[in-house]
């Protein structure tokens, strides 16, 4: 039970609140009173017993809002309960809330709605002893009662509401709770009061167009004779001024559509969400008897079948994801700042739309409507449908709540399956807008927004289609797959058709929850693979895909270019917005310089110059031509990069390119001494020594791999390579020799590679001149070809232990590892990062980005730290990539998942290919870039070179 002082507390703040509002009632708007908190982070205390799981059948205390299995009770329950979990129906455990409130009774004669934000899932409601109407069943959705009748004025009240986990309507658990999605139960959203006055609007459905014509259906309650209804509007942001529309209250009916229309307004789209706060105030001989208010936005919708979705005259390309209302700590149970923080993030990908599964928080959709995103909102069916009797009224509370939020432009009935087609037709009769409704991953009515496709997805249904194509789930993100690999081919291809409308990622989150009942190490628990989908982390941290998505999603894109010699500062670049002109965007270039030999050091990089880059008129869609003057040392920085920002100073990306070529920086970075001895070449039958005054390095004649290597610290435990990956190699002859700038020892090969020379200098370095495929790749001894057919990778591999490493700094791509499939979203630039061991959608305790592992595009230079001294490798190829280990698999993935390729042997690699990482089918159902490569050998090719420079040197 609640404390004696702990309720009186309460009790004393809520009458002086309710004081503070029986003063304003006056205004006549309709006051909302919480009975809950107004959010997880700011609950209410309750008094709670649940019946079955932890801390089950006695009295306690809750918080309201929250999902009762983050708060200790019950049991967690996953929706794949009856599939992969291979569990017998579990978790129907219930709970009774009790909780007592205060109504004035300065409140007498006004209407009193008790409204749930929502309660997972059958939800039986009492006022003082009393029903207040029949089981609200769907767990996702805001539902009211009148309890006007029920309430006691000026003293106290008794609110009791029991909730069932399972509902007693098998739709709805096959709806609801038969998903890939966690189930909770509770109460986790706000509970509160509305108070209206006698008379007033009870209900606003508006359709506002981008000509500032404007429709609203009203429901009425006890209007007076001769009353008048105001309408008006005020911008949200800026001081415009509109004038005032006044139209006959209908007194009869209850139910009346009005009409005005205002000029000069600004519409809402995605790029520029420009919002309007409408006024309705119902006047009797002019008194104000109420005043409505409601934020809207102006824009016209137009679904054309065989044509496209166009908003506000434009045709639209939706770049979206799907997301579930979700935090680890709470559950379903968020806030405002979460749906904030996602919008951003989403925007922040250059997303313009997003999709759920159910209906999500209102303060998510408030955040989209002032943001800027399209939403597509669903009706809950997880591949079932609801009866027709709740759907039809799940589908009213849903279009009731949402329909004036100008961010949704469609309604979404059920998923892959989950659909009744007896009441498509009652999204229209609640929205005066008529939106499409759609059956997600069906071709029905005219949209196909088929899930999953393939690259080569139906001949027909895409190539010479009909029907408008936006698949409404695609690049499945379990682990670290899909998403942003393959993203770019699958969306160049489909913006080849103009019946393309955009598509939607699977999925913005990784669910993890707060596990309230494990004791261990492990906290939170994403059921294995089933529930790691995601492009962030569960507390939103940001995977490699998110960079990647940003990118190829930039609504800003640079045509391919090297920058040389003869770089004049022009580029051409393509506006792919819908509505904004690139003119209003911001370009700066900025020219980096680094030290010389600074992996060595503790420098920092420099910008020798920036400046704006002036954009000219570029209409969406166009493609024209960027140029700033060159300065004068612009061939004396390292790099380019070029920053653009949108109108609403948000960064689009930051793209990069290099000055210079590999060489060019191998001689820069690479530290060079001075020498007064001579290296030595020695050679026996199995063995070649090149000895320097600070380095002894020993290659094995047969294999022609390093087997020890010491400096004057001791031995340097990088051995056992070069090993030939994707290739067969092995010695054909072996040499040595001495100059005067070192000691040399020569490997010819048979198979792949041609050729290896290595050279000790003088001072210590050491340098690996490989050649491969020249001369046809001779196959001596070998059974047909020294290549595999298909090659997913190719180059050399050494071991090196991972035990000691403490972090790298390298010039090249970065900060994120790379598939072959997933380059886009890496910068050219100077890096560093510790070393980790973050498993992608399994490390949730410690889930440290960017990873360490794995392979990192465009190698220039690195340097390795470990305790036992730093190692650097230098490239003098550009494209090269380093495999810097084996990231872990994760230790919790379902049968059938692919968490990863397979890595090559070895632990440290450089490579020219390598493997592309699959999403949700496999890697010969995606694009061009993710497929293996092959090669053609020729007699007379000069082959493929890669050199790289190694300093064991001791630091």
């Amino acid at each position: 039970m609640i404390h004696g002082i702990t309720y009186l507390n309460k009790l004393n703040a809520f009458l002086a609140f309710a004081f503070l509002i029986s003063l304003s009632i006056s205004a006549q708007e309709t006051q909302k009173i919480y009975l809950s908190g107004k959010d997880f982070k700011n609950p209410v205390a309750w008094e709670f017993m649940c019946t079955d799981g932890n801390n089950s059948k006695k009295w306690s205390t809750i918080n309201v809002p929250s999902n009762w299995e983050l708060e200790g009770f019950g049991e967690y329950t996953y929706g794949r309960w009856y599939k992969e979990l291979n569990q017998k129906e579990p978790s129907k455990e219930e709970g009774f809330y009790k909780y007592k409130f205060h109504i004035p009774a300065s409140y007498k004669g006004q209407n009193i709605t008790l409204v749930f934000g929502g309660a997972m899932t059958d939800t039986d409601v009492k006022i003082n002893g009393k029903s207040v109407g029949e089981t609200h069943q769907g767990g996702f959705y805001e539902f009211k009662f009148d309890i006007t009748s029920l309430v006691n004025y000026g003293t106290e009240n008794l609110l009791e509401a029991h909730v069932s986990k399972h509902s007693s309507n098998n739709t709805v658990n096959n709806a609801e709770r038969k998903t890939d999605w966690w189930l909770f139960g509770g109460i986790y959203r706000p509970v509160w009061l509305e108070v209206s006055p006698k008379s007033y609007i009870k209900h606003v459905a508006v359709d506002a167009k981008m000509d500032g014509s404007f429709t609203a259906d009203l429901e009425l309650v006890n209007i007076p004779k001769n009353s008048k209804i105001e309408a008006s509007i005020t911008p949200i942001g800026s001081n415009e001024t509109f004038e005032t529309v006044t139209i006959p209250a209908n007194a009869k009916t209850g139910v009346q559509t009005i009409k005005a229309k205002w000029n000069h307004i600004k519409t809402w789209d995605p790029e520029s969400p420009n919002m309007y706060r409408l006024h309705l105030s119902l006047k009797k001989d002019g008194k104000t008897l109420h005043t409505s208010k409601t934020k809207i936005g102006f824009r016209t919708l137009e679904f054309l079948k065989k044509d496209g979705i166009y908003v506000n005259g434009k045709k639209i390309i939706m770049k979206g994801i799907n997301r579930h209302s979700i935090w680890p700590e709470s559950g379903r149970s968020t806030d405002k700042v979460i749906s904030d923080l996602d919008v951003n993030l989403l925007k922040d990908m250059n997303m313009n739309a997003v999709r759920f599964h159910y209906p999500p928080d209102t303060h998510f959709l408030e955040a989209c409507d002032s943001l800027g995103l399209f939403v597509l909102n669903e009706l809950a069916g997880w591949q079932n449908g609801y009866d027709t009797k709740t759907g039809t009224k799940l589908i009213k509370e849903t279009v009731q709540r949402d329909v004036n939020h100008p961010s949704v432009i469609i309604w979404d009935h059920g998923n892959e399956g989950g659909w009744n087609y007896d009441i498509d037709h009652v999204f229209h009769e609640y929205d005066p807008q008529k939106r499409i409704v759609i059956h997600p991953w069906a071709d029905f009515d005219g949209w196909d927004v088929h899930h999953y496709p393939t690259y080569l997805t139906g001949m027909h249904r895409f190539n010479n289609g009909e029907n408008v194509f936006f698949p409404t789930e695609f690049m499945h993100g379990t682990y670290d797959n899909g998403i942003g690999a393959g993203l770019e081919d699958f969306w160049k291809r489909y913006k080849e058709s103009p019946l393309f409308a955009g598509g939607f990622i699977w999925a913005m989150l990784d669910e993890a929850v707060l596990r309230t009942d494990w004791t261990g190490e492990q906290k939170y628990d994403s059921k294995g693979s089933l529930a790691a989908d995601g492009v962030l982390g569960p507390h939103r941290e940001k995977e490699g895909s998110f960079f990647t998505v940003k990118e190829v999603w930039s609504p800003i894109q640079f045509e391919p270019k090297l920058v040389t010699s003869k770089f004049d500062g022009s580029f051409f670049i393509k506006n792919e917005y819908i509505y904004t002109n690139l003119n209003e965007c911001k370009l700066e270039y900025r020219v980096l310089k680094a030290a010389n030999n600074i992996l060595y050091t503790n420098d920092k990089t420099e910008v020798i110059d920036s400046n704006t880059i002036r954009i000219e008129n570029i209409e969406p869609g166009e493609t024209r031509k960027i140029q700033f003057g060159i300065p004068t040392n612009f061939f004396e920085g390292d790099w380019l990069e070029i920053i653009a920002n949108d109108k609403h100073g948000r960064e689009i990306y930051t793209w990069s390119w290099p000055i210079h070529r590999a060489p060019y920086f191998a001689d820069k970075l690479l530290a060079k001494e001075t020498s007064t001895k001579n290296t030595t070449a020695t050679k026996s039958k199995d063995n070649i020594l090149l000895s320097s005054e600070k380095l002894r390095v020993n290659f094995n004649t047969t294999t022609g791999e390093i087997t020890s290597i010491e400096n004057n610290q001791g031995h340097v435990p990088f051995i056992n390579g070069p090993k030939p990956i994707g290739m067969k190699a092995k010695i054909e002859n072996v040499s040595i020799e001495q100059n005067i700038d070192g000691a040399v020892c020569f490997f010819n090969y048979f198979g792949g590679i041609h050729s290896i020379k290595w050279t000790l200098f003088n001072d210590g370095r050491l340098k690996m001149e490989m050649v491969i495929l020249k001369d046809a790749g001779r196959n001596d001894g070998f059974d047909g070809s020294a290549f595999e057919d298909k090659i997913s990778k190719l180059g050399i591999t050494f071991d090196y232990p991972e035990e000691g490493v403490k972090s790298i700094k390298w010039f090249g791509n970065g900060p994120y590892h790379v598939w072959k499939n997933r380059i886009k979203g890496t910068t050219f630039g100077l890096w560093e990062k510790d070393y980790n061991n973050t498993i992608t959608g399994e490390s949730f305790e410690n889930l440290i980005y960017p990873e360490f592992k794995g392979y990192h595009a465009n190698l220039i230079g690195a340097n390795l730290k470990t305790e036992k001294g730093d190692i650097k490798f230098f490239s003098e190829n550009d494209k090269l990539f380093l495999r810097l280990f084996t990231p872990d698999l994760p230790k919790n993935a379902f049968e059938g998942t692919h968490p990863q390729p397979e890595f090559p042997e070895g632990n440290i690699s450089f490579m020219y290919e390598i493997p592309a990482m699959r999403a949700f089918k496999p890697l010969e159902h995606q694009g061009p870039e993710s497929q293996p490569t092959n090669i053609r050998i020729k007699n007379g090719d000069d082959g493929i070179p890669m050199t790289l420079w190694f300093d064991f040197r001791d630091n």
